[in-house]
């Protein structure tokens, strides 16, 4: 799962901005996105606690574009944002967001998310609007978190606009879509190179007004420059024919390569391959071949209430490298994967309707090349994959999905894994993902906890401010990629909803394509006959039992088939992290803070114990790499 967009600690016009809150975004445990320093472990902070907020139904029509011309309804506070045609002579498509901030420690734009501290945004669509033409933001646009200018109280307020541009995509479905194309950023529309923004700047603001308040987009996100390789660690990017003929346009994966010791030393060694899933990373995550920084200023970690976690971050880094080149640890190859989609920072490593065949791109484009290129074994029995969150929903989708090209899944903390349990919510058997509903009684569903159980979010809420963030699932956010993945195309050619995006009415059609096609637990029982004797001995899952996110409670349903199958026994293996929050990976020696950061040692020395185990084909190349 995903941070929003004020995790990120972002290198804007050559000044770092941090906006920092207590819970960690879902994919806590995945590599650093792009703009992560190279040589340390990103640093996730997300926004995830937020006071209760009510939130009232509004027409669907505030959910549309912007008026065209002012009008006798749209007095009242208004917004007219535009941009010079120094910075586009072109008409301009996409998303206009209007930020309003009480917050001056970091620039609006990074302000937003579904914690306590976040700020305003308010969101419309444009279509062709010239250099020069104004987009209106009145009081009938849709905001978050509160849905109307009308609802801002009188007093003095950072503003700061941004157009997160669309680009049109002719499909070879047929269809044509207009989204943001990733540039490089992992679909972060408040960094991503390309985007015009205005400085921020303050005002007085007094929802009684009929004032105009004039915002000129003036500036642009620079691009993001290329990560730098080392003796271990290369980038690798290349066109994918399936995806550029599904998009219509030249698409591209990459990987970022963790080459064993020895490499060069040893040029007949053929390696094994681990894919490591997670986010779009910018570079090998957690790594670093110097020493942490000596005058390094010690910080405060609110997640994992950890003092100075930036230096326990740096040194672990540091540590992977004394492991990863020292004596006796397994000689692999590790890869991370790029590759991002118009609707997310990631494709989640599967084919789909709306996405295209990522799933086939990766395992029979990228991944060949790979083995081609850095003497990979290249057969199944030789292949590994693990990760948290999203990177372990990923790893145990592709270990189904594809049963003999991976000899293991290490899947932490996964995405949910089973749909009756798809966070709070049964999309099969309940009719509302928002409100537990009786006659007499609506119950709002939580969207977050802590380990204490104490309710931040519900998931209305987070879903409010994906809307405002972008129609037709194209926030870049966690519940529209899982649209994006999972639903089949809608009419319009963009994902069909699961769900009401107002009101949580859950469709039961989507629903039953979601079954079919993604949800795993299902596919289980469904396909054991002849997933099980490929699978058998190669799961292996671990939640803790206080996920934030309330993930465990998908693995709960998939453990109770694991543990009854036959014919033949799964072997797999289920372990949880008592009163654990997300994203708890196994480790019942360390806190999460820790073990979020030791994947590597943690898991490598089990695929050599699981290669052991298992029947490896005659002529199987154990020795040429172990030196």
């Amino acid at each position: 799962m995903a941070s929003t967009q004020d995790d990120l600690s972002a290198a804007i016009d050559g000044e770092t901005h941090e906006y920092t809150e207590m819970y960690p975004p879902i994919g806590c445990s995945e590599p650093g996105r792009a703009g992560s320093a190279p040589g340390t472990a990103s640093v996730w902070r997300n926004t995830m606690r937020l006071r209760a907020l009510f939130v009232v139904a509004v027409p669907l029509a505030a959910v549309a574009a912007a008026p065209a011309v002012m009008t006798a309804q749209s007095a009242g506070p208004r917004f007219a944002i535009s941009f010079p045609a120094e910075r586009s002579a072109a008409p301009l498509d996409g998303r206009m967001l209007l930020f309003i901030s009480a917050d001056s420690t970091a620039e609006p734009r990074f302000q937003i998310g579904d914690g306590p501290n976040t700020q305003l945004v308010f969101g419309i669509d444009v279509d062709n609007l010239a250099p020069g033409g104004e987009a209106l933001v009145d009081a009938s646009v849709l905001g978050y978190p509160l849905q109307s200018l009308r609802d801002v109280p009188v007093g003095r307020y950072r503003v700061q606009a941004l157009l997160n541009r669309y680009e049109t995509f002719r499909r070879s479905d047929g269809h044509v879509v207009k989204l943001p194309p990733d540039r490089g950023e992992g679909q972060q529309w408040s960094r991503k190179p390309g985007n015009l923004y205005s400085a921020p700047r303050w005002i007085s603001f007094d929802p009684r007004s009929g004032d105009v308040v004039r915002i000129s987009l003036d500036r642009e996100i620079p691009p993001i420059p290329d990560p730098p390789e080392t003796r271990y660690v290369r980038h690798e990017r290349i066109q994918s024919e399936l995806l550029t003929r599904f998009w219509g346009r030249p698409v591209y994966l990459g990987a970022h390569v963790l080459l064993p010791e020895g490499f060069d030393a040893h040029p007949e060694a053929r390696y094994p391959l681990v894919v490591y899933h997670g986010h779009f990373p910018s570079t090998v995550g957690g790594w670093r071949e110097t020493p942490p920084d000596s005058g390094l200023v010690p910080d405060y970690s609110e997640r994992f209430r950890m003092r100075g976690y930036n230096r326990i971050q740096q040194e672990h880094a540091w540590q992977l490298f004394r492991d990863w080149t020292g004596p006796g640890f397994p000689r692999v190859i590790m890869i991370e994967i790029q590759h991002p989609t118009p609707y997310y920072d990631d494709s989640y490593a599967v084919n789909s309707a709306n996405n295209g065949p990522y799933g086939d791109a990766i395992m029979r484009e990228l991944i060949p090349f790979i083995e081609r290129k850095y003497r990979g074994i290249g057969q199944g029995w030789a292949r590994f994959t693990y990760g948290g969150s999203t990177g372990g929903w990923e790893a145990m989708a592709v270990q189904v999905f594809y049963p003999d090209e991976f000899n293991g899944a290490w899947v932490a903390c996964p995405d949910p894994i089973d749909f009756r349990a798809y966070t709070v919510v049964n999309i099969y058997a309940d009719t509302n993902a928002y409100f537990a509903t009786a006659r007499w009684k609506r119950t709002p569903r939580p969207g977050q906890r802590n380990w204490l159980g104490h309710v931040s979010v519900t998931l209305e809420q987070t879903n409010l401010r994906e809307l405002v963030l972008g129609t037709h699932s194209r926030s870049g956010d966690q519940w529209d990629i899982w649209e994006a993945v999972y639903s089949p195309v809608g009419p319009d050619g963009y994902p069909a909803r699961i769900w009401d995006k107002r009101t949580g009415r859950i469709d039961r059609d989507v629903a039953s394509y979601w079954r079919e096609h993604y949800d795993l637990g299902y596919i289980l029982r469904r396909d054991w006959a002849t997933l099980g004797p490929r699978l058998r001995g190669k799961l292996h899952i671990y939640a803790g039992d206080m996920d934030n996110y309330y993930l465990n409670n998908a693995v709960y349903l998939v453990e109770d088939f694991l543990r009854s199958a036959a014919n033949p026994p799964a072997d797999a293996e289920v372990d949880y992290g008592d009163r654990a929050e997300h994203c708890w990976n196994g480790d019942q020696t360390r806190p999460n803070g820790l073990s979020r950061l030791r994947y590597h040692q943690m898991f490598i020395p089990r695929i050599m114990d699981q290669m052991r185990r298992g029947q490896l084909p005659p002529g199987a190349d154990t020795l040429s790499w172990r030196y």
